[in-house]
């Protein structure tokens, strides 16, 4: 017999607990005296052994994550998120769902694991190598709050096999690797894009320190991060170092970053690339949305006008645009693209709607 999904209200209250776990994750994890690790002892062991198994999982990142998805698992939010799905929510056939997921940022996967099971199907999880133990501890958690989804939930390092549809995340080369071996299944195949920023020449030291985090949390490793800030005209692009004071010293010890700092340093130098340079961070004018660790491009514009209709021009390349100039519907306020709402789906691909459709 097919297992089933929790009714609809039982899987809210579900997620809304689990948000509350979050909560006391990010709050206590790094504290080896306080009651949450006698309270969630495999939980507890998964974020110490997490930051050790990838050097690029902070517990400062691994923290924010957390605290990312406490602030969205509300049940108010989640009530108002499904209300705002289709109509006949309840009314799906419980399918397999393949999801492949990334592992640049902690828990990258986490919002299409929430959406195939909300949407009342099944999962079947290939998590990436780099982030392999947060996402099956916290459905662990899932699973003791709400026993009915221990049958619902799969993970696997093998090649996956006897699903109904694919979400796959990946880079553009493995994109197309997904095309072509998913072609005959119902599929989001999500490729490369980057956060940008749009600043007025206005802004305020506290719009700095908001930039910084879309800059530098997860170290820029994630898709929502800005890789890239559009400057007036006249604008001296020094200034954006003011971006990065928040974060110098934890990037300035962590020596995977200053690896990749000296490399992309030396190749500038070695080809005379024009460049500024903090010792930190690398700020460089391209046209080029996808910059390396860690160098921030820049480029000038003259109308603000202008700009937003090649921001549209270059949609497939852009994940958010943070700034407070203008809105549409890939902007959100400096400072806010490592926190998206429940409905931000990636690429702008409703995932939600793709999962009840099938």
């Amino acid at each position: 017999m097919m297992e089933t999904s929790p009714p609809l209200e039982k899987r809210i209250k579900a997620f809304a607990e689990l948000g509350k776990v979050l909560q006391l994750a990010a709050e206590n994890y790094t504290d080896q005296e306080n009651g949450f690790q006698a309270q969630f002892p495999a939980l507890f062991e998964a974020l110490q052994f997490a930051s050790h198994h990838n050097t690029w999982f902070t517990p400062e990142n691994i923290s924010f994550a957390l605290n990312t998805w406490k602030e969205a698992l509300s049940e108010e939010s989640i009530s108002a998120w499904i209300r705002d799905s289709i109509p006949g929510f309840q009314l799906v056939k419980p399918k397999q769902i393949a999801i492949i997921m990334a592992g640049n940022i902690p828990l990258v996967g986490f919002h299409d694991f929430l959406c195939t099971l909300m949407a009342g199907h099944r999962v079947l999880g290939k998590l990436s190598s780099d982030d392999k133990i947060l996402l099956p501890a916290i459905a662990d958690v899932l699973c003791q709050i709400e026993p009915q989804f221990r049958n619902l939930i799969q993970f696997t390092e093998s090649t996956l096999s006897d699903f109904d549809a694919v979400i796959a995340t990946g880079s553009n080369n493995t994109a197309r690797y997904f095309e072509f071996y998913f072609s005959k299944y119902p599929h989001i195949i999500r490729k490369n894009r980057n956060g940008v920023a749009v600043l007025s020449g206005n802004e305020s030291d506290q719009d700095y320190k908001k930039l910084g985090t879309d800059i530098c949390m997860h170290f820029g490793l994630g898709c929502r991060n800005v890789s890239k800030v559009f400057i007036p005209e006249g604008f001296a692009p020094e200034k954006l170092f003011k971006a990065i004071e928040h974060y110098y010293s934890a990037l300035n010890n962590h020596h995977k970053f200053m690896n990749n700092h000296s490399y992309n340093s030396s190749v500038y130098l070695l080809n005379s690339v024009k460049h500024l340079d903090n010792n930190v961070f690398i700020l460089t004018e391209s046209e080029h949305y996808s910059s390396p660790i860690p160098v921030l491009y820049y480029q000038f514009y003259r109308n603000i006008e202008t700009l937003k209709e090649k921001l549209i021009q270059d949609d497939e390349m852009i994940q958010c645009i943070a700034n407070d100039i203008f809105t549409n519907n890939k902007t959100v306020a400096l400072g806010c693209t490592q926190s998206p709402g429940l409905a931000d789906y990636a690429d702008g691909i409703d995932t939600m709607k793709f999962l009840l459709e099938l």
